[in-house]
């Protein structure tokens, strides 16, 4: 039976088409009705069709017949993008074969090298394919052979194909057949788990790829990271609906309902079986953010969102947060900007949540003369320590050489550093060192915006590097501004800090006394602006007469401004935190 069985991944960078070409598979296999056929059949959430990209791994499988032989194609539709660059890796090494889907249009780009990379590494059998060739793309020819050169394989081997007409997908799914090995059984019962989702009946189901051993219904097996005993509900595979069968076998990919209700047992690469498959880890967050609920009432709302949320990504985490102006919320942590952006529009659309976030902050691991901690908030920042480092990526950029230029320039708006820039196939390869904090800023807009959308970007977190950097805080009328302090590198703190206070002095009504705003880095005041008090003409109705009259006025007048000074607190209004947290 395991010869009669293809696993494959298509991998492409955004957009390339990858979602559309599963289409047509689906299609051509007859695994989906055409009455239920729609666009992007496999990405479930109304976010990833209207964003044109998956976020979440949906497997299928199609029975296709060839030679007058059945066989069972088992397709992963994965994420593209570099934030969920493990959850692919675990899904690389349940598969056996790649399908690397370009879009002749726009050529290959910095994620499709990205994705090839893993997929070599992963020992896969790759195909090359051209996507959009119904656009008519000229330098079609140049193209497949680039691509042939990257894959190493000749340009007669890169497969021509239209995944909005159809055209060239049957001759895609026989070289599937005919190229991708059939999967080999190892001797230990184990099965890598390479996605999840929560069902409230039959609790967490993991998705699985068999490599030893038989799994069915009412047998007892064990999570192999987390030493977590449970029986097996029910299992089955994906049609693409969960289709429950007698047992999974080898070579098979499937899922396994564990009946589990806690979320966090099942982690992404764990084994379900007798013995750990390798390359498990958890993946952890690297980009935190606090969320509050823009109306206090809404709070239980957003605790009982982000928990439901948890249930199908194992990835986010929060806890507990408050703030003095904000009120109650939770301090939430992600893989990266684009798992933060999917999942604070998923609380909006799904749960009707309007949302305030803080600025979004990265790990730091700070060594003090106590001991050595990591901080995740940045009020927690220590002001003095002996040592910091901060989490840093190694990103890769494709681009035209005419945007070489304006692209090298951005090293004197972020911190990049060991920049290296080869010469790729008339185009140039820019590789180089970014810190975290800059990568979820603003970088992937304003590389956009210096090469006219033409270059692309992958990354990759490579470890933790030593940073000299601050925490600067707020303080209006003396008082620190919860929820505004921010870590930031020496070098920018001066300009970071003027910023604020002149956005702050812009935003603040002004009062009846005159209100300080200071940019502070421990005890120094780094930038200070003033909101004059409001004027009142308190002698205007005075005519003629002794001048002490008037003189008695304004020190009346002085010393009340005084006393409102001394008594009253500078509440920072919930509109001014909304224009400041603006990106």
């Amino acid at each position: 039976m395991n010869d009669q069985i293809r696993n494959f991944v298509i991998i492409a960078h955004i957009d390339h088409g990858k979602s559309t070409l599963a289409d047509r598979f689906l299609e051509a296999t007859s695994t989906v009705a055409p009455y239920k056929m729609k666009e992007q059949y496999l990405d479930a959430l109304e976010l990833e069709r209207e964003r044109g990209i998956t976020i979440k791994m949906a497997p299928v499988r199609m029975a296709y017949r060839h030679n007058e032989v059945d066989y069972i194609l088992n397709l992963i539709d994965t994420p593209g993008h570099s934030d969920f660059s493990y959850e692919v890796s675990r899904a690389l090494g349940a598969v056996e074969g790649a399908i690397l889907l370009v879009d002749a249009v726009q050529g290959i780009q910095a994620q499709t090298l990205a994705n090839l990379e893993a997929a070599k590494n992963a020992g896969l059998k790759i195909i090359g394919a051209l996507n959009k060739i119904d656009l008519n793309p000229p330098d079609l020819g140049e193209l497949a052979e680039e691509l042939a050169r990257l894959i190493n394989v000749s340009p007669q081997e890169i497969h021509r194909v239209s995944a909005r007409t159809g055209e060239g997908v049957t001759d895609l799914l026989e070289a599937i057949v005919e190229l991708v090995p059939s999967p080999k059984p190892i001797f230990p019962k184990a099965a890598l788990i390479f996605s999840s989702l929560y069902d409230e009946h039959k609790g967490v189901i993991a998705f699985v790829r068999v490599f030893g051993g038989e799994f069915k219904a009412g047998d007892e097996a064990r999570l192999q990271a987390v030493k977590y005993d449970f029986k097996i509900k029910e299992a089955g595979y994906f049609s693409p609906e969960l289709n429950p069968t007698d047992s999974l076998k080898p070579g098979e990919i499937g899922y396994i309902a564990t009946g589990i209700k806690e979320a966090d047992a099942i982690k992404i690469g764990d084994t379900i079986g007798d013995e750990v498959l390798p390359g498990f880890r958890v993946p952890q967050p690297v980009v935190f953010v606090s969320l509050y609920p823009g109306l206090e009432s809404d709070y239980e709302d957003l605790k009982n969102g982000l928990n439901k949320l948890k249930l199908n990504d194992a990835a986010l985490s929060f806890s507990p947060d408050s703030s003095q102006v904000l009120g109650r919320g939770f301090r939430s942590g992600f893989l990266g900007r684009l798992h933060f952006e999917i999942t604070v529009e998923r609380l909006k659309r799904e749960f009707g949540l309007e949302l305030i976030n803080s600025f979004p902050s990265v790990v730091y691991e700070v060594k003090t003369r106590e001991d050595e901690k990591i901080i995740e908030d940045p009020k927690d920042f220590p002001d003095d320590y002996l040592e910091a480092r901060e989490p840093v990526t190694k990103i890769r950029i494709l681009t035209p050489s005419r945007f070489l230029g304006p692209i090298l320039e951005l090293k004197n708006i972020f911190r990049l550093s060991e920049i290296e820039t080869t010469a790729w196939d008339g185009r140039f390869r820019v590789t180089a060192i970014l810190p975290l904090a800059d990568l979820i800023l603003d970088f992937d807009d304003k590389l956009k915006s210096v090469s006219q959308g033409f270059a692309s970007f992958s990354y990759e977190l490579i470890g933790y590097r030593r940073v000299l950097v601050r925490r600067l805080d707020i303080l209006v009328a003396e008082e620190k501004v919860p929820g505004l302090s921010r870590v930031i590198p020496e070098e920018n703190l001066e300009s970071e800090a003027r910023k604020m206070v002149s956005k702050l002095k812009t935003l603040l009504t002004r009062k009846q006394f005159a209100q300080a705003i200071q940019a502070a880095a421990g005890t120094r005041i780094i930038a200070r602006e003033t909101i004059p008090a409001l004027r009142k003409h308190v002698t205007g109705n005075l005519y003629g007469g002794d001048r002490t009259r008037k003189m008695k006025l304004w020190q009346k007048q002085q010393k009340g401004k005084k006393r409102l000074k001394e008594r009253g607190r500078v509440e920072v209004p919930l509109e001014v935190f909304r224009e400041l947290l603006k990106k």
